[in-house]
């Protein structure tokens, strides 16, 4: 008897097609079956792995406490990384009372030293892998471990130890980062490394500070970066030794610090900086001005308003502003440099700052109209013209408009009529057109009438 198979043989060559057809078909059947059964195989895994977890989370607080011995789960592989997630999930929103307690039973289960282990014999991403965990876990008996990994030949295995140990929070891990840092044998991206000794030292910045000006020229502005995120008023006048640092970047670095630390002597060598020959160097010392609010920066400022960089002059801007009860004396003193741009620069953050709607608020109170008048007047002939007819046209206060009829009367500025009879011409209550009219009619007489009933009305 021939076999089902042999007329594929009498097709000649024909036949090669139909072979071909079948293994094909063949293949894609064998395929879709070990898809199928990869399948299933990952729905148990994640079943199981699901019920095991349900068993955990029941039992927590009793696996906590020491209830369930540890030799329940401890050798078991599966149970063994849950457990550990969810410690070290919990780890990461604990108050510091509970996380105390979750670290205790890190080291009496053992997945503390497990993971040291790991992290010194294991290869590969699994080396890396134990490396993050023990990171998570903010011990510092991991900063042994960690620290033999910076000395790996493998770039991989370097940031992931700087990250670890970055992420352990800890003060003493930011030390063999630096030592290698200043020896010049730690190679690794600056943002790693910033970013891991920020973590490290936000909270004893004193640990950086003496290893800023050991360090190489290559990384010393980075260092005095992080040092400048993190400083503190314990750090006191020692930050005054970075301001005369060579390095222009550090010197900028030295003034953000001091605007934090604010040391007795912040004024002093801050004023210094802000005449130094790089202008992002002025910047940091002119935004570090502005963060002290004290009025003695005042003739600081002013020098720096008239900076030959825009930025310069816009941050000297912003930090005038914010001395707000000065603001008439720091016009005055503004006016006396003669310096056009810095007075534009003034009254245009003054503006922004919303200082010009709370004087223009100020002119309803007869204490504090006096004082609003004179600011007002002397933004209005640098140019702040707009906001002052806005509220001349809108205010929600009669009285602040009337105030600013008479100001803008007082002031004589005649460039402000074609805008006055636009105003007019828009205005729909008949008492906003007399007011208008009035001051036009101001503006327009060589020598002013006495002012018109419909202004006190």
């Amino acid at each position: 008897m021939g076999s089902a198979f042999s007329w594929i043989e009498q097709l000649g060559p024909s036949g090669f097609l139909v072979n071909a057809i079948f293994a094909s078909l063949a293949s894609i059947g064998v395929l879709f079956a070990y898809i199928l059964v990869r399948r299933a195989y990952r729905r148990r895994q994640i079943r199981t792995r699901e019920e095991h977890t349900i068993a955990i989370r029941k039992q927590w607080d009793a696996l906590l406490d020491g209830r369930v011995p540890i030799e329940h789960w401890r050798f078991n592989e599966l149970d063994c990384d849950i457990v550990e997630t969810i410690l070290l999930d919990q780890l990461e929103v604990a108050p510091r009372a509970r996380a105390k307690r979750l670290r205790r039973f890190l080291r009496t289960s053992g997945l503390l030293d497990r993971r040291i282990y790991e992290s010194r014999h294991l290869r590969g991403w699994k080396r890396r892998q134990a490396m993050v965990a023990l990171g998570r876990m903010r011990t510092p008996e991991v900063i042994p471990a960690l620290t033999e990994a910076l000395d790996d030949p493998g770039a991989e295995t370097r940031v992931a130890a700087i990250q670890a140990l970055g992420q352990t929070g800890v003060s003493q891990a930011a030390v063999p980062i630096l030592d290698r840092i200043t020896r010049g044998s730690l190679h690794a991206p600056t943002a790693v490394l910033q970013n891991a000794l920020f973590s490290c030292c936000r909270r004893r910045p004193s640990v950086l500070l003496s290893y800023v000006p050991k360090a190489e020229d290559a990384f010393r502005p980075m260092l005095a970066r992080v040092l400048a995120e993190v400083a503190t008023p314990e750090l006191g006048d020692d930050l005054q030794m970075l301001a005369s640092d060579p390095l222009a970047e550090v010197r900028a670095s030295a003034a953000r610090a001091l605007g934090q630390a604010r040391p007795q002597q912040a004024l002093m060598v801050l004023a210094n900086l802000a005449t130094d020959q790089e202008w992002f160097v002025r910047l940091r010392a002119v935004v570090a001005l502005g963060e002290l609010r004290d009025v003695r920066t005042i003739p600081v400022l002013i020098e720096t308003l008239c900076d030959s960089n825009r930025y310069v002059r816009l941050r000297s801007a912003a930090a005038l502003a914010r001395l707000e009860s000065y603001v008439q004396e720091i016009l005055g003193l503004v006016q006396q440099r003669g310096d056009r741009y810095a007075m534009q620069a003034l009254v245009s953050e003054l503006e922004r700052s919303g200082c010009i709607l709370r004087l223009l608020d100020a002119l309803a109170d007869p204490k504090q109209r006096s004082t609003a008048e004179s600011v007002l007047l002397t933004a209005l002939q640098a140019g702040t013209h707009r906001l002052l007819l806005d509220a001349l046209a809108h205010h929600a206060n009669g009285h602040v408009r009337v105030a600013m009829a008479r100001l803008l009367a007082r002031s004589g500025e005649t460039r402000l009529l074609p805008q006055l009879e636009t105003l007019n011409t828009a205005a729909k209550a008949p008492r906003q057109q007399r007011v208008i009219r009035w001051l036009v009619h101001q503006l327009r007489s060589e020598s002013p009438l006495p002012e018109y009933d419909t202004v006190h009305a």
